[in-house]
């Protein structure tokens, strides 16, 4: 038997706990085995907040066992899909981002990886009126684009104000400072960050591999066991929080000479859903075209790309 106590998972405070206490519910088993829409009305609190904790400690205490139906109506009613704002790269990622998962763009330079990220900040930003954590680890973002952005939807200063604000940037530049961030925000700074400016919905990190790349040539322990790290505490926050997570990543080529995603085969375990973004070799007459090819490359929803080819039915071109 696990006593309840406060701070064991995020949610669960002194207040909450002896208001279980008061029901009768002492224990994880007790808390996880109970009736959470009843529970909810009996101590006054929300039931979504009660539900959420009683995932996270099924997750930590998995000694208890969970029934295939629980988990599929937790998937049900747990799972929101976020446009991306782009209809061509919704259709491919079947609808949009899922929360609760990873979803990585993998591309050269110049493929529109970071322009695609910039895109989903403003879309949740604006038109979902949620708030969006951005991890920026090349340097590559600035107010001024994502302003530019804005002011393509539209001409109202206080909503392109407000909109921004929804929009939390950090700049990190190595693994350390990456690994800091992530635990502090699933510690309790992703819930601070939601007050006031709707809940966080996505956090996005551009780009994974510049800072894990590096460390996987020499001390390729070491680099492995940091990547590991950064996969494991963006898989659990997107879980524990209901988010969105999205990940960039470099490209590397096979020994066919065929282009795939970065940071080998340990790292192509961890994120659900898998994109690979080129670009279009085609200009015509009057300008040179700006549009890239998104390809379906991994995927639990869907089929991908097959070995021998690209499905054409899961690939779209987008204009970035």
């Amino acid at each position: 038997m696990v006593v309840l106590r406060g701070g064991m998972c995020p949610g669960l405070d002194e207040d909450l706990v002896r208001g279980l206490r008061a029901v009768d519910i002492k224990t994880v088993e007790d808390l996880v085995s109970s009736d959470i829409e009843e529970l909810a009305q009996k101590c006054s609190v929300s039931y979504k907040a009660l539900f959420a904790i009683r995932r996270v400690l099924l997750a930590q205490h998995t000694a208890f066992p969970v029934s295939g139906a629980d988990l599929y109506e937790e998937l049900l009613s747990s799972t929101a899909i976020l446009s991306t704002g782009n209809p061509s790269l919704d259709k491919v990622l079947d609808s949009g981002l899922y929360t609760g998962e990873i979803t990585e763009l993998s591309g050269g330079p110049g493929s529109g990886k970071s322009q695609v990220c910039f895109g989903v900040a403003v879309h949740i930003a604006y038109h979902l009126k949620q708030s969006v954590i951005f991890i920026d680890t090349t340097g590559g973002l600035t107010a001024r684009r994502l302003l530019q952005m804005l002011q393509a939807e539209t001409n109202n200063t206080e909503e392109q104000m407000e909109a921004l604000q929804r929009i939390h940037i950090f700049r990190l530049f190595d693994v350390f400072s990456l690994l800091d961030c992530l635990y502090g925000l699933r510690s309790g700074r992703l819930q601070q960050a939601s007050v006031g400016g709707g809940s966080v919905k996505a956090v996005i990190l551009d780009s994974v591999s510049a800072v894990i790349s590096p460390l996987l040539g020499g001390k390729q322990n070491d680099g492995m066991s940091l990547m590991i790290q950064v996969a494991g505490v963006l898989k659990t926050m997107a879980k524990d929080f209901n988010v969105a997570a999205l990940v960039t990543n470099h490209v590397t080529r096979s020994g066919s000479g065929e282009l795939q995603p970065g940071l080998g085969v340990s790292w192509s375990h961890i994120p659900r859903t898998r994109i690979l973004l080129e670009r279009v070799e085609e200009a015509t007459a009057v300008s040179h075209s700006s549009l890239r090819s998104a390809t379906l490359i991994k995927s639990s929803r869907q089929v991908p790309r097959t070995d021998c080819g690209r499905q054409r039915s899961h690939s779209a071109h987008l204009a970035v």
